[in-house]
């Protein structure tokens, strides 16, 4: 059992925003936002489930894009609406790179009380919905493939 319910990357991303001021956390988070479009789908990439929609909480359309290895080990791509607010961005870039070569079980674990460590807690108070937006739709793409696999095995 791991003592840290955190993938590695993530935990390691998590260590960097502890570490900072409110004011350098907003001027990290611009950064990663700026390095959202970094995460989106690349030509000739396959996927094992792919999840575009808008939803009401999102100013824009989202696709989430999941691949999972032999190992079980997961990479995300994520396509973002140019509407879309600079905080989903930064999520955006930080869960994709968090989540990289992570046990899909892992991702489906990880418990969201790690959001306010990266964002500060004012943000999260003011935007509520947006900072949690991405990391409840990577962990349904995952509830979906593992029910898929599920399903195939069982028949």
């Amino acid at each position: 059992m791991r003592s840290v319910p955190y993938p590695d990357k993530l935990q390691r991303i998590i260590g960097l925003f502890e570490g900072l001021p409110d004011g350098e956390k907003r001027e990290t988070l611009i950064a990663y936002a700026d390095q959202a479009a970094s995460q989106a789908p690349r030509e000739g990439e396959n996927f094992d489930l792919e999840d575009v929609r808008k939803d009401e909480e999102c100013t824009d359309t989202v696709g989430v894009f999941l691949r999972v290895d032999p190992d079980r080990k997961v990479r995300f791509r994520i396509s973002l609406g140019a509407q879309v607010q600079t905080l989903t961005r930064a999520m955006t870039a930080i869960l994709c790179r968090g989540f990289e070569d992570a046990p899909i079980e892992e991702v489906m674990e990880v418990p969201a009380d790690f959001v306010p460590k990266i964002v500060g807690a004012e943000l999260v108070r003011q935007r509520s919905q947006t900072v949690y937006y991405i990391l409840t739709r990577m962990k349904g793409a995952c509830k979906v493939w593992l029910n898929r696999e599920r399903a195939a095995r069982a028949a």
